[in-house]
């Protein structure tokens, strides 16, 4: 009879011994790693980078399980490198013509394009230029240089030239412009007094303390100005990436662009 009972008591605490271990199986470990946020890769236009810089920092607050990564350049330069197969899962760019070419080669999600924000072109000068007050003075013999982007690659440049053109200035004032390879580095070539005046967005004078804005360029002498924006069809986190570009047409996000001198779109 103690036999019996001795080999009751065994088996009962058998039980508990097995039950205990599964459940310390499954309790998680203080020491497993959390699980790496995914990479979303985005190429936008140089001129978005202090809006999206900040976005980024307000959408890993909200989303945490995605890594925001942003290439800025030239929207030509974001183009090619796309169209040579660089990683990409969004692209924003400063001009239509550069998404109208990935589109024509199938290398958006065409469902998802849209025109994200608009801009202004204005000319502008240092701070304590006294040269330049009117688009008109950038033909006088004392305005030697005057930056502006490259016109088949930065869409700054292109509506610079539609614009010049329009004003009847583009073909005097050719010799003097210096090609910059972003507006960006415009901004820069007239922060640093490298030429006596430049053409950028507004979103661009806005930014830098050591600019001022002469005039803006009158907008029926160039295209709108807008922004586009699409998913990248070879992009394997298609939901993450059209998650963060409808975040980026809410109004938390669109005040933010305001903030930075850029235009909301009619919807």
């Amino acid at each position: 009879m103690k036999k019996v009972s001795w080999m009751l008591v065994f088996s009962f605490l058998l039980i508990l011994t097995t039950i205990g271990c599964s459940s310390g199986n499954n309790a998680p470990s203080a020491n497993t790693p959390k699980a790496e946020p995914t990479e979303i890769m985005v190429s936008a236009a140089a001129s978005l980078k202090d809006s999206l810089t900040e976005i980024q920092k307000e959408y890993a607050a909200k989303v945490p399980e995605v890594k925001l990564t942003f290439v800025f350049g030239a929207s030509g330069t974001l183009q090619q490198q796309i169209e040579q197969g660089a990683p990409a899962d969004l692209f924003i760019s400063a001009g239509k013509a550069q998404m109208d070419a990935l589109e024509q080669k199938d290398l958006l999600v065409k469902e998802s394009r849209l025109d994200l924000v608009g801009n202004e072109l204005v000319l502008v000068a240092g701070k304590d230029n006294s040269k330049v007050t009117s688009f008109e003075d950038l033909t006088k013999a004392n305005v030697q240089k005057i930056g502006i982007g490259t016109p088949e690659s930065v869409p700054a440049g292109k509506y610079a030239q539609e614009a010049l053109t329009s004003l009847k200035l583009w073909d005097t004032l050719q010799p003097k412009f210096v090609m910059a390879k972003d507006v960006t580095q415009v901004l820069n070539y007239v922060e640093t007094g490298n030429v006596e005046a430049g053409l950028v967005y507004r979103s661009d004078a806005l930014g830098s303390s050591k600019v001022k804005v002469v005039t803006a360029a009158p907008e029926s002498s160039h295209k709108p100005i807008t922004y586009p924006a699409a998913v990248i069809s070879a992009t394997k986190n298609k939901q993450l990436a059209e998650d963060f570009l409808k975040y980026l047409q809410g109004s938390e996000a669109q005040q933010l662009f305001v903030n930075y001198g850029f235009k909301t779109l009619a919807k």
